[in-house]
């Protein structure tokens, strides 16, 4: 698939981003923050690498209370580093465990102007401090200023996503549909999750995406009872259906959706199941709008469930935010008070047990317009495809 997205940010993303969470901190109270993660280094800095993969070595983030974001970093990135719009660039011979980084941090950190003596970590619900536990904990006994959690702030930058995020994630969707439309066309009775899937991935590649670190599979009689194991070895057999659930990525952006595919012939109450999950879809669709809550898109969808005599729900919740991750903050949840706004990628997932032991799950990828909602996936046929 030939693409004219453009890859990467022009350096007015990173000035608005930054200029945006710098706000945020002065009504917060923060001198400055620091993030350590993948996806929070590259939203603030476009240092874009695969090295994150090794847990080896620690790398940090300053954003000060004014100006650009500061690098704290191992010198194995300084060249990838000075690439970005970053030029405030520390560095250390890492892996040193005596003092991997922490001196270093500790320096720049003190050397900011201060004005409310506290300094942002992320340490709130779906943060991770990607630094050794005692190092986190000398950082903070070292520098001569209260540590408070910035993580919610964070969450809430990245839950709003502009045209340029948007535009990435609605490409890795569109690939993924394309493959997903295709997949009948080279499967047959016969082939095992790991083969279906492996051709999948293939598919994937060749028409754009960069990767796939996320793919599940699961197959059963009517329905499966999980959604995040496999794929494996297991060969589905007529009257089976199978789930695939892929979080493919383009240029650092995921897609999050799944899709289900049935075996010979589908029998008649998953049939039913089928059009309860995709009309819980429609429903949810209709309830994502600017000024409402996570809470109110779940009750729409699960009403369309239980309407259809849902035995529960496994998963917990029907839906997420997405983007650099392949799930992001906040949840569709029946106690999620978080209020949509225009820019939010967010997944659409209602599941139902239906009978024991089996269950449907159907997912798609939206986005939050001025005044409603578009798909970013293809929508899904309102009938599972049938692979003989």
């Amino acid at each position: 698939m030939n693409t004219m997205v453009q890859r990467g940010f022009e350096t007015a993303e990173f000035e608005q981003r930054t200029h945006q969470i710098q706000r945020v901190m002065r009504d917060a109270r923060f001198d400055a923050i620091v993030v350590t993660t993948e996806a929070e280094i590259r939203y603030f800095s476009g240092f874009h690498t695969q090295f994150f993969e090794s847990p080896t070595r620690p790398w940090f983030l300053v954003v000060p209370a004014a100006g650009k974001p500061i690098a704290v970093i191992p010198q194995i990135g300084q060249g990838g580093m000075a690439g970005t719009w970053i030029d405030d660039i520390h560095t250390w011979p890492s892996p040193r465990p005596a003092d991997d980084g922490i001196s270093l941090l500790k320096k720049v950190i003190t050397a900011l102007p201060t004005r409310f003596g506290r300094l942002g970590m992320p340490m709130g619900p779906e943060s991770i401090l990607r630094m050794p536990a005692g190092d986190a904990k000398r950082l903070m006994q070292n520098i001569p200023l209260e540590t408070a959690d910035c993580a919610e702030l964070l969450l809430r930058q990245r839950f709003i996503k502009s045209p340029a995020e948007i535009e990435k994630i609605r490409q890795v969707c569109q690939i993924t549909s394309g493959a997903f439309e295709a997949l009948p066309d080279h499967t047959q009775l016969g082939d095992s999750e790991i083969e279906i899937t492996r051709r999948l991935r293939i598919d994937l590649l060749e028409r754009g995406a960069d990767n796939t670190p996320f793919m599940v599979a699961g197959s059963g009689a009517g329905g499966y009872d999980s959604i995040i194991m496999g794929p494996t070895q297991r060969t589905p057999q007529d009257g089976d259906v199978l789930i695939i659930d892929t979080g493919t990525v383009f240029d650092g952006y995921f897609c999050d959706f799944d899709r289900n595919f049935g075996f010979g012939h589908v029998a008649d109450d998953t049939r039913r199941a089928n059009t309860a999950v995709h009309q819980a879809v429609d429903a949810g669709f209709a309830a994502a709008r600017p000024g409402v809550r996570m809470r109110e898109v779940w009750a729409a969808m699960w009403q369309v469930l239980e309407d259809y005599g849902a035995l529960g729900n496994s998963i917990g919740r029907m839906g997420h935010g997405l983007g650099m991750l392949l799930t992001e903050w906040p949840s569709v949840h029946p106690e999620d008070e978080n209020t949509l706004e225009a820019g939010v990628v967010m997944t659409l997932e209602p599941g139902m047990t239906f009978a024991p032991g089996r269950q449907l799950v159907h997912e798609e990828n939206i986005v939050i317009t001025q005044d409603g909602a578009e798909y970013l996936t293809r929508r899904a046929p309102p009938d599972i495809p049938l692979i003989q």
